[in-house]
């Protein structure tokens, strides 16, 4: 099994309001097939502000089944869209 930790800094500029889109827009992502598991996390507003705001949690059966994720066409759309909104992202994958 893979898990497929993706984090991301939004813009402040309309941080509230890109939050809700990015919930929102997450739910296009989580039908593609190889998907075994998905969340969408969102940082708590009594964290650290300096933590990113927004988090998604995927697992996979294999590395095969998330490169077909990663290159899956509603992947690269939600992708388009999170750089109109994001600052960075980081990712970690590993093997549970």
């Amino acid at each position: 099994m893979i898990r497929h930790i993706v984090m991301f800094k939004l813009k402040e500029e309309n941080l509230e309001e890109n939050i809700a889109r990015f919930v929102e827009n997450s739910k296009t992502i989580t039908c593609i097939p190889t998907v075994k598991k998905f969340e969408v996390r969102v940082n708590s507003k009594n964290a650290n502000p300096a933590n990113e705001e927004v988090a998604l949690i995927f697992d996979f059966e294999t590395w095969e089944d998330l490169e077909t994720y990663r290159v899956h066409p509603d992947h690269v759309a939600f992708g388009q869209f999170m750089r109109t909104i994001r600052e960075s992202r980081a990712c970690i994958d590993y093997e549970l």
